[in-house]
């Protein structure tokens, strides 16, 4: 009987044939469990966005392509019974006038909210930049506080110092018989809820183009300096061309918001009877699937939202793109 010599680890590996001569049964290789580690590590997020993320949305697409049939008088077993659409529920969409008057007032409310609260933030992160600038280290917690009340708590917050009978602030212009607008009432509520969107998203994108701020050399204002350049020159002409990336960022996310904005109307609705249960369009969505009942118009009306959100990231994303590129050569 002969054996094959085994070495090392091999030895523990092997194991005797039928006819008594002893194999050798390599271990897999340290460097190919190494190759599938971060895909082990990936799984339970990638499982996570597809059971929360991707099946939600398939399935919202799924509802949109169909409808409820009603038979008779809709009582019964089977009188109602969901059936293929097509793209019905997108053609009563796109022709529903009422969605379209709400994504006109969200147009109007986005320009207001963008160029305010990124010049605000941008503004505030060139100050804070500033060795001139003393006690930055509150300022920036005073001016990001805001962001970290919850928009819901924030919107009734303001409701409530927007009502005449309760603000302080009508208490004093009628103490001074000064004029008291209404500001839940027509285009005031623009400025209304812009108020609200500037105040608690203005700390945020400041601390996203101040740490921009940060990362920049301190040689490059020296030289400056060294050439006769101001602080404004410096500003002008250094940081905010450097921090222009940050500033795209900031400006994609205002304008995803905008396209999403639900918390703000959507929690001054019970102080005031004029605003309308589809002022935005998540509102809109929100009116047609809960208090309609229409969860096949709601889906389509919402992928509508989605496939808008996605055309207007992606065209201002390459545009952005493009002209940093030619600005680079």
């Amino acid at each position: 009987m002969t054996a094959t010599p085994l070495k090392g680890s091999d030895r523990a590996s092997a194991g005797p044939l039928a006819d008594g001569t002893a194999t050798t049964v390599r271990p897999r290789s340290p460097r190919r469990r190494g190759r599938s580690a971060p895909y082990w590590f990936l799984l339970p997020a990638v499982l996570l966005f597809a059971a929360f993320t991707v099946v939600p949305i398939g399935y919202a697409v799924w509802l949109s392509l169909h409808k409820v049939q009603v038979k008779g008088i809709g009582l019964g077993k089977g009188a109602r019974q969901q059936v293929w659409n097509g793209i019905g529920n997108y053609t009563d969409v796109l022709h529903d006038s009422e969605f379209g008057h709400s994504v006109l007032r969200a147009f109007g409310y986005g320009l207001i909210v963008i160029p305010t609260m990124l010049g605000l933030a941008l503004v505030f992160a060139l100050m804070l930049d500033t060795p001139r600038a003393r006690s930055a280290k509150f300022a920036r917690l005073a001016i990001f506080l805001p962001y970290a009340v919850p928009g819901i708590i924030a919107a009734l917050m303001w409701g409530f110092l927007y009502l005449p009978t309760v603000s302080p602030f009508y208490y004093i212009l009628r103490e001074f018989n000064l004029p008291q607008p209404d500001l839940f009432d027509g285009g005031n509520l623009y400025l209304s809820f812009a108020n609200i969107a500037v105040w608690g998203g203005t700390g945020f994108n400041m601390i996203v183009i101040y740490t921009a701020l940060r990362s920049i050399p301190q040689e490059i204002y020296e030289a400056a300096k060294i050439d006769g350049a101001s602080d404004l020159k410096i500003a002008l002409r250094i940081k905010i061309p450097i921090v222009l990336p940050s500033l795209v960022l900031t400006f994609f996310f205002s304008v995803i918001a905008t396209l999403q904005v639900f918390t703000e109307p959507m929690a001054l609705k019970p102080l005031t009877n004029g605003l309308s249960g589809s002022w935005s369009p998540l509102m809109a969505i929100y009116d047609s699937a809960f208090l309609r009942s229409d969860i096949y118009g709601a889906s389509a009306t919402a992928v509508v939202l989605a496939l808008a959100t996605f055309v207007v990231s992606f065209t201002l994303l390459r545009v952005s793109d493009r002209y940093t590129r030619e600005d680079r050569a």
